[in-house]
């Protein structure tokens, strides 16, 4: 692939049949074709899968870029499309987002207005990042497990912007009291923990569950997962584990943070996780991170990018 610029590039955008209706969207596309040489067309998803499938059909029609146009689901998708390809045929990746939640734009400053983002996708540099694999599926962003994947879900917009970026940590605690434990074990470079928690987060990216920051020292190009675990507690250490969870610069009693290449976990019963917020079921997984996997536009000074 050729990467030296993107003005002779064809791009492909891979709309999200959910947003395909809206007009901003429909004109906004059409007005930047008349700029794009290289040519720019439009596939709307229908079903689960379609995405994937058009990245496919993405490369063999030599486009050199691809347009994830939706939420942090149709990104998912159109990775796990990039990834089961040979790397030397990866088309580069642009984010529209699209979304409700744009968790993985948001951290990364991809304008959220679909004017500046599709012109960011045309014109802007791309970058080699990391994407991680977990067993044979493929992430961006973050993984989450136990009643972590179930906080964000059910937390009101209302008590989101009442508390900021305390009502995820408020939520889970709130949860955690009646959650159900996991027990198993995780296994990492230097770590072997057993025992029972209540959620655990393997980060690539930063923030999820709507704009909640939960890696704030993650890179999406320093070759390194972060991964954050919530032991167990009794009620009494309630103020000890918010404590710990304020305090992301150290691992503590209750809250467990390390960095590592790869992560074997194996729950004592087959339980789902959130891959980018779309659920997958296994009774072990190997989460391994692939380092600089595709070349994705960025803005200028991202904050999510070491260099």
């Amino acid at each position: 692939m050729d990467f030296s610029g993107q003005s002779d590039q064809m791009i492909r955008i891979l709309l999200n049949g959910k947003r395909a209706c809206i007009p901003e969207v429909r004109e906004t596309i059409e007005a930047f074709r008349r700029e794009t040489p290289g040519g720019m067309d439009v596939r709307v998803t229908w079903e689960q899968g379609d995405a994937q499938r058009f990245v496919h059909e993405a490369r063999a029609d030599g486009v050199q870029c691809v347009v994830s146009a939706g939420g942090d689901g149709t990104l998912n998708e159109v990775v796990n499309g990039l990834a089961a390809l040979p790397q030397e045929e990866r088309p580069e990746l642009a984010i529209l987002p699209l979304g409700t939640a744009n968790d993985f734009a948001r951290a990364c400053a991809i304008p959220l207005n679909i004017r500046d983002a599709l012109h960011l996708a045309l014109h802007g540099d791309s970058k080699p990042v990391d994407l991680v694999q977990a067993n044979d599926r493929y992430f961006i962003n973050v993984a989450s497990g136990g009643f972590a994947a179930e906080a964000s879900a059910n937390l009101s917009p209302q008590l989101k912007n009442f508390l900021g970026g305390g009502a995820y940590t408020l939520s889970a605690l709130i949860r955690s009291l009646s959650a159900t434990h996991g027990e198993g074990r995780l296994r990492a470079e230097g770590v072997d923990l057993s025992g029972t928690a209540l959620a655990g987060l393997v980060c690539n990216g930063r923030q999820a569950g709507g704009g909640q920051l939960l890696a704030p020292h993650a890179y999406i190009d320093d070759g390194w997962l972060d991964v954050l675990v919530i032991l167990t507690f009794p009620l009494p250490e309630v103020g000890q584990v918010i404590r710990e969870l304020l305090d992301d610069e150290k691992d503590g009693r209750y809250i467990k943070r390390f960095r590592t290449r790869w992560l074997d976990s194996w729950p004592s019963r087959p339980r789902t996780v959130n891959l980018d917020g779309e659920p997958y079921r296994a009774e072990y997984i190997r989460f391994t991170l692939i380092p600089k996997a595709v070349r994705l536009i960025l803005p200028p000074h991202c904050p999510c990018v070491r260099g």
